[in-house]
């Protein structure tokens, strides 16, 4: 209860910063790298795993996406590390600005369809339907993470 309270709190205090979503109820506005995908018109999955390294990076492998316009895909998540991870996807600008946000408060948990948050050793997955072409990136931005080197790359191809 007291992590839904923030969030609101948050949304409302934050709403220009929160143009592409907010925590608490999903997306206002449609994401320029896509939309919630029909998981029955999936075309590929994209096995993604998250983990920490004994020299202390943090990292999805694959560390790249490639997509093409259109294209509805299943991304299959799995926490292989010891902590906490998270997976979102989204522009460029926009992740820096959910990665000030966070920083602020940590413990804000994602209700939108670009995220998921997974604890160590659990599995989940993300239905996409990558709706533009262009550069866009996902991250973990768990405070610190993604300056450990969890963030990677998404290249849209036109058809």
């Amino acid at each position: 209860m007291k992590r839904l309270a923030i969030a609101i709190l948050l949304a409302a205090l934050t709403g220009p910063a929160y143009a592409s979503g907010s925590h608490a109820g999903g997306h206002d506005e449609k994401l320029a790298v896509g939309e919630p995908g029909d998981k029955a018109k999936a075309t590929q999955t994209i096995r993604v795993t998250m983990k920490e390294t004994e020299d202390g990076r943090m990292l999805f492998q694959p560390a790249v996406i490639k997509v093409r316009k259109g294209q509805t895909v299943k991304i299959a998540l799995r926490n292989a590390g010891q902590t906490d991870h998270e997976f979102v996807l989204d522009r460029e600008d926009k992740i820096l600005e959910h990665k000030a946000v966070m920083a602020k408060f940590p413990e804000m948990e994602h209700a939108d369809a670009n995220s998921i948050r997974l604890a160590a050793g659990e599995s989940g997955e993300i239905v996409w339907k990558f709706t533009n072409d262009g550069e866009f990136k996902f991250a973990c931005l768990i405070p610190g993470h993604y300056e450990a080197g969890m963030h990677g790359d998404v290249s849209v191809a036109a058809n």
